[in-house]
Formats: structure tokens, C-alpha cells, sequence
């Protein structure tokens, strides 16, 4: 049965949901192979129950440790919203950083992520935030933990996985695998999907836009190699040990009804943002974007909406926000560098945005990477350099300087 479980585990933590659902579909409405189910029935089941519109659920992979339920307050670990589209039988996963800053005016967080909205609010400021940040609404929501994970990958008998580079992270995901095939159990595909900080030298998975491609080529896996040939009690039994696991406003008619359009549909990908758009921030102020009205030092993803809506525009997207304010536009800033090779090749990755730049006698920093310094108050403009320099490991920090400044490593 290699049809998706496209939707087994619809996105490895989240979709266990949907996918039972399709387990169950394909057994007790064909359960020998001898009955024709063809597209049309499966559209008319679909949209029957749906509608003809497209239809959006967001998939969160709580990271809350020893929970004891989904919904335990964590982190959204993993951010991904399946759009499905019933008539054009299609499904799109669409990928969120989930550390896009965010503004919270009224909550208290000072580490204001979009990930903290499911520690914060549960589900419902989840689904909030994640619509507010991509211009979409959102109609349903699927939640697993990290057990319901490996729950689910060890209730289809594990997944084979070909590992492309040694990993070595003891500290975070706790992987170390050596590169080549191999079984993973539920525990082993959990610190596999989650790795991020790969210490092993080798480039790869060494950051988040790494782990989410690597999340979405992990679904197809789970497609390609979902149980076959499941006796309906068989079906029943792994449904109770998913369904544990997962917190869901979908009911079951409509995961039959999503089940429908996932069988055989077209399921692409798309991702939000880049790697070039995250920076690291350190302490300061920033009125309105929280009760605080300051930050924590701290890894951020800045998008914008037109960023946005590039992406996900083709999928109905309309006036997506962070709630950022606007940022500048790059021709009004100039920058003063470092006068050496660092600095030159940094002034030359600014002037492609149309920043002016000016080399001068700034002394390097110690620390080995880029820093941007900039004026009081001005956190906005080092936010546009720091995603025109698109280093992803970048330190905006505020000083006491006339003019915004990069240090080059």
C-alpha cells in the first residue's frame, strides 16, 4: 500500500492523523483490490465533504519533552501547512522557518519566534500566527509529539533511509550515524530528521532549511515504503497507536475526505524563505513587538511580505505580515567596512542590493565572524544588511556609530 501514507505522517511528526485516515480508506473501500475507485469518485467523496476551494492544515511537531499529551506546551519543533486542492487533486507542503520573527504585542516573549506561538497559545495562536505570516487561512491543524513520531514510524516497521554524509550531533538530535543504508527504528528516524548541527565536518545538515529538506524527503520515503497488504484489523490496530498520538480538529470523515485527494495526487514542495534570511540578533530593544518591548540575543529568520508571497502567492496567499514594520529600502542605506578582503567581498555582496558602501580604516572583529553594527534605534536597517549580506551567521549588534558599519571576518 504505497499510497501515501503521503500524507502517513504527513509530515513526519504530524500527519499520523491523515495518514490513518488514508490506511483506513484504502482497506474498507477496497480491501481486496477488486473494487475501482476511480479519481472522479474520489473527487466527488472529497469535495462532497470539503468543498470545491482549497483547503489548508497546518502540521506542528511539538518538541515539548515528557509530554503527556500532543497538546503538552513546547515549541513548534517542525511548521509545515499542506495545502490541498480537492478538484485539482493536488497537495503542496509549504515549509516555515520556524524561527521567523514574529510580533506578539501582547503576549511576553522575548525570544519572539514563530515557533513560540504553540508553546504560547496552543493550537489556536499557532494556526493564528502561521495564517498572519503567510496570507492563508488556515482551516485545520494536526499536532504530534515526539513520541507520537517514533510511534508511528516504528508501528510501519521503520524506514530505510540512504544517510549521504557521517552525523555527528550528541548534543542536540543526539544522531551519529555513519553515511550509507540503513533501518532506522522510530527513535533513530526521530534524531535523524531533527539534526541541525551536524559536527561531523562533512557541510551537510548543518542547519534548519537543511532539516526541512530533508523532513520532506523523508515523507516521500515513508510513501515508498508505508506497510502493504494490511488485513483491515491490522489497520485498526496501528489507527489506535497513531491516533494517541495526535491532537487534531479534523473529524474522520474529513481525513477520509483528505485521504481521497492524497491518494495518487501530485505533492510538491515549496519552502519559505532562504537561508541567507537568518541572522543572529543580540539583546536590544524593540518597541511594539512585544510586551517587553526588547528582544533576546538570539538566531532569527527576517522575511518579507513580498519574500512571501513569492512563495506561497500561487497557492492564494493575500497580505502576508510578520507584523514587522517595513523595512527599508537597500538604495537609502550606505555602509562603511572593513578595508581588507573580507570587507571588499562584503561590499560587493551589499552593492548587488544597491547599498552603497564605503571601505575605511574599521578594525576586524575577533570573534571570526561578520559583525553589523548599527546606530541606536536603527535595528531595521541591519536587518536588511544582514539579509543582503546573506552570511546566515551574521551578529547585529547596536553601538554607539553615526552610520551602520560591517566588520568583516
Amino acid at each position: 500500500m504505497r499510497t501515501v501514507a503521503k500524507i502517513v505522517i504527513w509530515v513526519l511528526v504530524a500527519l499520523a492523523a491523515a495518514g490513518v485516515g488514508k490506511l483506513a480508506y484504502d482497506h474498507f473501500s477496497n480491501p481486496n483490490g477488486n473494487v475501482s475507485i476511480t479519481t472522479q469518485i474520489k473527487t466527488d467523496l472529497s469535495t462532497g465533504v470539503l468543498g470545491s476551494q482549497p483547503v489548508n492544515i497546518l502540521l506542528i511537531g511539538n518538541n515539548a519533552r515528557n509530554a503527556t499529551s500532543p497538546l503538552t506546551p513546547g515549541q513548534a519543533d517542525l511548521i509545515i501547512v499542506a495545502h490541498v486542492e480537492p478538484v485539482q487533486h493536488k497537495v503542496v507542503l509549504i515549509t516555515v522557518p520556524r524561527n521567523v520573527m514574529v510580533a506578539y504585542p501582547g503576549y511576553r516573549d522575548t525570544i519572539p519566534k514563530l515557533k513560540s506561538s504553540f508553546l504560547m497559545g496552543g493550537p489556536s495562536l499557532a494556526v493564528k500566527s502561521v495564517s498572519q505570516v503567510l496570507g492563508m487561512p488556515i482551516q485545520f491543524y494536526v499536532v504530534s509529539d515526539f513520541q507520537g513520531f517514533i510511534d508511528a514510524i516504528n508501528a510501519i516497521g521503520g524506514v530505510t533511509v540512504d544517510i549521504p554524509c557521517r552525523i555527528y550531533d550528541p548534543q542536540h538530535s543526539h544522531a551519529v550515524f555513519n553515511p550509507g543504508t540503513q533501518l532506522l527504528n522510530g527513535t533513530e528516524a526521530l534524531a535523524y530528521i531533527r539534526v541541525r548541527q551536524n559536527l561531523a565536518g562533512s557541510g551537510c545538515r548543518v542547519n534548519d532549511f537543511q532539516r526541512m529538506s530533508t523532513a520532506v524527503a523523508f515523507i516521500k520515503l515513508v510513501e515508498a515504503q508505508a506497510v502493504k497488504n494490511l488485513s483491515p484489523g491490522e489497520v485498526l490496530n496501528l489507527m489506535g497507536t497513531w491516533n494517541k498520538d495526535v491532537a487534531t480538529n479534523l473529524n474522520p470523515v474529513q481525513e477520509a475526505a483528505i485521504a481521497a485527494v492524497a491518494d495518487h495526487a501530485t505533492i510538491t514542495h515549496v519552502t519559505v524563505g532562504v537561508l541567507g534570511d537568518s541572522m543572529q540578533i543580540r539583546t536590544t530593544t524593540f518597541a511594539g513587538l512585544n510586551q517587553e518591548g526588547s528582544i533576546s540575543g538570539a538566531y532569527y529568520d527576517i522575511l518579507t511580505p513580498q519574500e512571501i508571497l513569492s512563495a506561497v502567492g500561487p497557492y492564494g496567499a493575500k497580505n502576508p505580515s510578520t507584523g514587522l514594520p517595513t523595512l527599508p529600502a537597500p538604495n537609502t542605506l550606505t555602509v562603511f567596512l572593513t578595508n581588507d578582503g573580507g570587507g571588499k567581498l562584503s561590499a560587493a555582496q551589499l552593492q548587488k542590493s544597491g547599498i552603497t558602501t564605503h571601505l575605511s580604516n574599521l578594525v576586524p572583529p575577533s570573534t571570526g565572524l561578520t559583525e553589523v553594527i548599527y546606530p541606536p534605534g536603527e535595528l531595521l536597517q541591519a536587518m536588511v544588511v544582514g539579509r543582503a549580506l546573506g552570511y546566515s551567521d551574521e551578529i547585529l549588534s547596536q553601538g554607539n556609530v553615526p552610520t551602520l558599519e560591517v566588520m568583516s571576518r
